[in-house]
């Protein structure tokens, strides 16, 4: 069969409308696991998938027909993307259909940390009520530095320009992006004058473990700390240090680089992790809305069309 798709994750029906009418055919098996997709895979032109499973060397070279893959969401980490380039296959991800959620989402624990909301809110259903101890701190005047100036950093900078504060920002690989939401800058001055760090970068052989003790040594000024890119890109272990140290004042952690359970129970530093009142944690959902989740697959969807990959 020619222009088909096989779907091995749980997308919105959109993605499926507008493939269909563009002439794809789709195979939506969402429950489906990595022996089984193994086993058909080289029956297919494409794949869609979200984070399920990692399509490595061994399952594209078994995806002997394979031209595209669809990746419902922004990071590209579960995917060979030098090796899927090598032999020809197209890859379509959808920053784009994320990008307001996590922009938003860090919004909102920004402002929870510094206002210890979710400490105070546990406060009181406990029957403490206490002011002084949960006396918050004011965005506005604050410098916030941003690392990574894509589609989420420019989204989370974006997200910020009604707060009247002065936003950084520095991106290895991109130059001249300085924009009315932010100001392009070295990595010394992210570190010399943030207040507030955000990270919103993709998980690469440089940036896994990017986070450690070191690397939070060197800041001048006692931040807020978020992490909405990938866990592994921050050592758990060194923020929870940095907090000890008061090199961090709070942390927001959308991601951790161990995630569900039960291997995240059993890490070394999940204890302490747990019963710390300065860190927010929430599951790996900051760019997955119910908005979101319609947007990613209409951009995967656009950009397919895009493409021109139908077969006659």
């Amino acid at each position: 069969m020619k222009n088909n798709i096989l779907i091995v994750d749980d997308l919105h029906p959109a993605f499926m409308e507008q493939a269909e009418t563009l002439g794809y055919t789709c195979n939506y098996q969402p429950d489906m696991k990595l022996d089984e997709a193994f086993a058909i895979i080289d029956n297919y032109d494409g794949l869609a998938i979200r984070s399920k499973f990692q399509v490595d060397k061994a399952f594209i070279d078994k995806a002997a027909n394979l031209r595209f893959i669809c990746r419902a969401g922004a990071g590209m980490d579960n995917i060979d993307e030098d090796y899927s380039l090598a032999k020809g296959i197209k890859l379509i991800n959808a920053p784009e259909g994320n990008m307001d959620a996590v922009g938003e989402h860090a919004i909102g624990m920004l402002l929870s940390l510094m206002n210890n909301m979710n400490i105070a809110d546990a406060e009181i259903r406990s029957g403490s009520w206490r002011r002084e101890e949960n006396r918050g701190y004011e965005l506005k005047g604050l410098t916030v530095g941003i690392i990574g100036y894509g589609h989420m950093g420019s989204s989370f900078a974006k997200k910020l320009s009604g707060f009247e504060v002065n936003v950084i920002a520095y991106d290895k690989y991109k130059t001249g992006f300085s924009d009315r939401y932010a100001r392009e800058v070295s990595m010394e001055e992210i570190v010399k004058h943030s207040d507030v760090l955000s990270l919103h970068i993709p998980l690469t052989a440089e940036t896994n473990g990017m986070v450690d003790d070191e690397y939070l040594f060197h800041f001048k000024k006692p931040i807020f700390f978020l992490n909405m890119a990938r866990g592994k890109v921050v050592k758990t272990q060194a923020v929870l240090n940095a907090i000890k140290h008061g090199k961090i004042i709070a942390a927001g952690l959308d991601v951790l680089e161990v995630e569900k359970f039960p291997a995240l129970g059993d890490q070394a530093w999940f204890d302490e992790l747990r019963k710390s009142g300065k860190i927010l944690l929430s599951p790996h959902v900051a760019g997955w809305t119910f908005d979101s989740y319609r947007k990613i697959s209409e951009v995967m969807a656009r950009k397919l069309g895009e493409l021109g990959l139908i077969s006659e």
